[in-house]
């Protein structure tokens, strides 16, 4: 199971394998979504979802 590190800044660094499987590129906007209490999923956000929201 892939993990990452927490800077003290609050970022991470997703791992590689993530990353190519959620088809993630420099400059993408990820999404977290809230499964249960303490879960969450990581989407690769797409332009049209995100101004869907605003």
């Amino acid at each position: 199971m892939p993990t990452a590190t927490m800077t003290t800044k609050g970022q991470i660094t997703i791992p590689a394998a993530v990353r190519a499987a959620l088809g993630i590129e420099a400059g993408d906007r990820v999404e977290f979504v809230p499964v249960e209490p303490g879960r969450f999923e990581i989407y690769n956000s797409q332009a049209s979802t995100i101004f869907q929201y605003r």
